[in-house]
C-alpha cells in the first residue's frame, strides 16, 4: 500500500524538483550546512536519511544504490567511508533544523539544515 507516501511538489515539474533535491543534497554532503526553505529541508532530509541508512548497510548494491539516488561517485563514496562510524549510534535523525527567521521578499520561513554529529 502506497499510504502516507505523497511528497511535496515544490511547485516544480518532476525533472526540474529531482535536480534541485539532488543539488541540495549535494551541498549538504559537501558542506555540511545549508540554508534554505523550510520546505525544501524537508524534502532534502528524506533524501539524506535515506542515503545515510544505505551507507549502514556497507555493501556494494546500497552503494549503487545510493548513487542512483545522487548521482556524484566520488562524493558519495567519500560519505560511505566516513558516514557509518558518524552515524552508527543514530537511527534516525541525522539532520537537523533550526529557524533562522523569514526571507524579506515573499516572507518564506528560512531554516538552516545542517547533518548532526
Amino acid at each position: 500500500m502506497r499510504h502516507a507516501k505523497k511528497l511535496k511538489k515544490l511547485s516544480k515539474p518532476t525533472d526540474q524538483r529531482i535536480a534541485l533535491l539532488r543539488s541540495l543534497a549535494f551541498s549538504l554532503i559537501m558542506n555540511g550546512k545549508i540554508k534554505t526553505s523550510r520546505t525544501r529541508a524537508k524534502a532534502v532530509r528524506k533524501i539524506i536519511e535515506k542515503i545515510v541508512a544505505l551507507s549502514k548497510k556497507g555493501n556494494i548494491s546500497s552503494l549503487r544504490q545510493a548513487i542512483k539516488i545522487l548521482p556524484h561517485k566520488k562524493v558519495v563514496s567519500e560519505f560511505f567511508k566516513t558516514a557509518p562510524e558518524r552515524y552508527k549510534n543514530n537511527t534516525g535523525g541525522v539532520c537537523r533544523i533550526i529557524n533562522i527567521g523569514t526571507r524579506r521578499g515573499d516572507n518564506a520561513d528560512i531554516v538552516l539544515l545542517e547533518l548532526v554529529g
